[in-house]
């Protein structure tokens, strides 16, 4: 099965969100509270899944969805990658 979906370089996104404790700031209200949409191979459907969660919490203002490029985070070329 080769199709453009699966022939395509994956790149990782992260969907997070929650209630922010300013909306000017990027500093959540209780990081015990994040909410974890997932994780995506490529931003297409990371973007998808930030409006899907954006529109769900959209009578509260206090409250945003992220896309974390974490693709960027475990570059093989920078070693920029921590493992346990």
């Amino acid at each position: 099965m080769t199709d453009s979906a699966t022939s395509q370089q994956q790149l990782l996104h992260i969907v997070i969100g929650g209630e922010l404790k300013d909306v000017t700031d990027i500093e959540f209200e209780d990081l015990s509270q994040i909410d974890f949409v997932g994780a995506f191979p490529n931003y297409k459907t990371a973007y998808d899944a930030w409006k899907s969660a954006a529109q769900r919490t959209v009578d509260s203002a206090e409250t945003r969805y992220f896309i974390l490029h974490a693709h960027k985070l475990l570059d093989p070329e920078t070693g920029a990658h921590h493992s346990v």
